[in-house]
Formats: structure tokens, sequence, C-alpha cells
């Protein structure tokens, strides 16, 4: 079974960011197959936790389930408002706290809603860079829906870049084994090494 994680940024509700994922998300899953698990995840539902974490280093229970479900996604699905040519502030702040190298060669698939066309460049300018960044494997075809776009000629137009963005997806998925997450808590030595002297050359190199 493949997983997709939703990661929806739209601050309102209903959002338009929330319904161009929900597309997304179903195309993806269609090219992947039966047995897809989604996960949806609006940011606006976690706003507070990420500030926090921010502050502090660590997340809320809630918080730390959805950057758990990150890690062991098969591929993610990311989508911000633009807001001054970029992405918002929430957006970039859940990918701020997420661990290091949670998205090293993971598929990502992006999109981005906004009120006219001319934002769409966004997507080329600010959220592609940040996740080559972040290591991610980036769909070739990243998806913006303006306002026009939900409606007439350009739903039909919107609906095709979706269907192809959810192919190209599923083709990265499709291509790689799924994450193994390692237990942060999980013993690297027995007790009857650490017992027997062998597990003290970690102790002496904590020491350093």
């Amino acid at each position: 079974m493949k997983r997709l994680v939703v990661i929806a940024a739209g601050l309102s509700q209903p959002s338009s960011t929330r319904l161009l994922a929900d597309r997304l998300a179903a195309a993806a899953a269609r090219e992947i197959g039966t047995g897809t698990e989604v996960r949806v995840v609006e940011l606006r539902d976690h706003a507070h936790d990420i500030t926090d974490h921010l502050l502090t280093g660590f997340p809320a229970p809630a918080l730390k389930d959805v950057l758990d479900a990150v890690a062991a996604a098969d591929g993610v699905i990311a989508v911000s408002p633009i807001f001054n040519a970029s992405y918002s502030g929430l957006f970039k702040s859940f990918f701020d706290v997420l661990g290091d190298d949670v998205l090293t060669d993971k598929p990502v698939l992006l999109g981005a809603t906004g009120g006219t066309a001319r934002h769409s460049l966004a997507l080329e300018h600010a959220l592609r860079p940040m996740f080559t960044y972040l290591h991610a494997v980036v769909a070739p075809t990243s998806v913006f829906a303006a306002t026009e776009d939900w409606a007439g000629g350009g739903d039909a137009t919107l609906h095709r870049r979706i269907d192809r963005a959810g192919r190209e997806l599923a083709d990265l998925v499709g291509r790689r084994e799924s994450p193994v997450v390692a237990d942060p808590f999980a013993l690297t030595t027995t007790f009857d090494a650490l017992l027997s002297g062998q597990g003290r050359a970690v102790t002496n190199d904590l020491r350093l």
C-alpha cells in the first residue's frame, strides 16, 4: 500500500487551496492504484502548534503525528496560496519544522492558488527552489489555479493539468521503495553488550 500526505495551507474554510489539494490527491491516487492511503492535512488546524514548535523545538502530539506521517509517506502533495508573489508564511513555517532529510528523495507534487494567473510564476521561482533545496524529487508539472480556472473553459484546462501532474507523481512513487522510518528510541546495542563494556565507546564519544 502506498501512502500520500497532502499538505494544504489554505487559511479560509472552505478554501480553493483545499479544493485543488483534493483534486490533485484524487488524480494521483487514481494513477497509483486501489488501496492508496491519502491523508489530507490542513495547516490552519495546526498553526498554533507550528508556531510553538518554532519557539520551543518540541512538537505538540497532534503536530508530531503529522510530521511522522510526512516522514513515512511515499509521496507528498504540497499546496499553498500565493501572497505577495510567494508561498504563505504558514506553509513555509511547516516545512521549517520538518525534520532534516525528511524530504530527501521523496516525490513531491506542487500546487498553488491565487486570485490571478500573474501569481503562477511563484511555483517556479519560490516553491520549486525550496523543495529542491530540501532534496525532494519534484514532479515536472506543477499546478496553479486562479479564480477563473474554477469555471468555464479554464476548468477543462486545469483538469488536464491536474491529471498530468497526478500521473507524474504516481510514476515517481512507483519507482521508489516505501520509506523506512527509524525509531529514535530503538536500542542500538543490547544490555549484555553494555554490561560487558562494548557500549563504552559510545559513552566516551558523547563526552567529547
